[in-house]
């Protein structure tokens, strides 16, 4: 009874959590528009980079906020004839999407803070002050809205990596046209943009390579085939496993198939062996989804990953 309650309370969160994530997004959409619109007239009237480029990044959150939105919607579709595993790859698409849009914005703005090296323009750090504050607490509060969702979703991480940026570069914005009104430091403002770029880069880079790996059907990090393998030819009745491939179709929806080597016995005997690989595979690597093929003699392949392309007995 305890064990049902607990469940229940589980997935009464987690649906809580799926229903309040959109709304938080569609809250954050709203608050990077306005966000875009002040920090473009007060860049435009300052003479400030920094906050453009602010600006130009709250645009960016606003349309990937948008996607986020919208792959989520499509990940919860359910399976089709024409969709087999859903749409449940629509999530890391988005991610992919939004963290390259995030590479691409920030080497625009390496260049443009490097054009504003060579060519140094005066900026009313006051006025830069006062729109960057208003940005800084918008930016914010859309962060914390996104933290919890991003810390399990990949989607929603390259959504949340687009807002913390922001805030970074808020902050700096604040401390640059401090500088500017106090001492008159106007080389703050490109310096600033620089920074806040490379930190952008860096992150988005990461989130790139996670997205690429997934639709490229990497086996999930930390997953150690080889004691896979030890551990399932531990099992009773269990000669061998090869054939091995493990990929994910949703950040963390890990499918398994292999060919698994047992003793002759008869059909309905190799349930509890099957039934014991899938309990092992969800208990100790997280697997969720099982595709086995039993036999009892050696297929002619003994290697744990298989090097050739696939057979028609397996999956294309």
């Amino acid at each position: 009874m305890i064990q049902f309650l607990l469940a229940k309370g589980k997935s009464m969160a987690t649906d809580h959590h799926r229903t309040a994530t959109p709304v938080r997004l569609v809250i954050t959409v709203i608050l990077n528009l306005v966000i875009t619109a002040a920090e473009v007239v007060g860049g435009l009237l300052c003479g400030s980079l920094s906050l453009l480029s602010d600006a130009l990044h709250n645009l960016s959150d606003a349309l990937a906020v948008l996607l986020s939105y919208a792959a989520i919607r499509l990940a919860r579709r359910g399976n089709t004839a024409r969709h087999t595993f859903g749409l449940k790859r629509a999530e890391i698409l988005a991610a992919l999407i939004n963290a390259g849009v995030l590479l691409v914005l920030s080497v625009y703005l390496l260049y443009r803070a490097a054009v504003r090296f060579a060519h140094p323009e005066a900026v009313q750090g006051r006025l830069m002050m006062i729109v960057a504050s208003v940005g800084l607490a918008a930016n914010v509060t859309a962060t914390l809205l996104l933290r919890r969702g991003a810390r399990d979703n990949m989607n929603i991480r390259s959504a949340y990596l687009h807002l913390l940026s922001d805030a970074i570069s808020s902050i700096a914005v604040v401390a640059g046209a401090l500088a500017i009104s106090l001492f008159g430091i106007s080389w703050i403002d490109p310096l600033l943009t620089i920074l806040i770029s490379l930190y952008v880069l860096k992150q988005s880079y990461s989130l790139v390579k996670d997205a690429i790996h997934v639709l490229l059907e990497g086996a999930p990090e930390g997953l150690d085939l080889s004691r896979l393998k030890q551990q399932v030819e531990r099992l009773p009745r269990v000669h061998g496993i090869h054939h091995v491939h493990v990929w994910t179709v949703g950040e963390h929806d890990i499918h398994f198939e292999a060919h698994v080597q047992v003793e002759d016995m008869a059909l309905s005997e190799t349930v509890a062996v099957r039934r014991g690989i899938e309990e092992l595979l969800r208990e100790e690597f997280s697997v969720n989804h099982v595709a086995l093929q039993l036999e009892c003699e050696n297929c002619g392949e003994e290697d744990l990953i298989r090097k050739g392309g696939p057979s028609s007995g397996d999956r294309s």
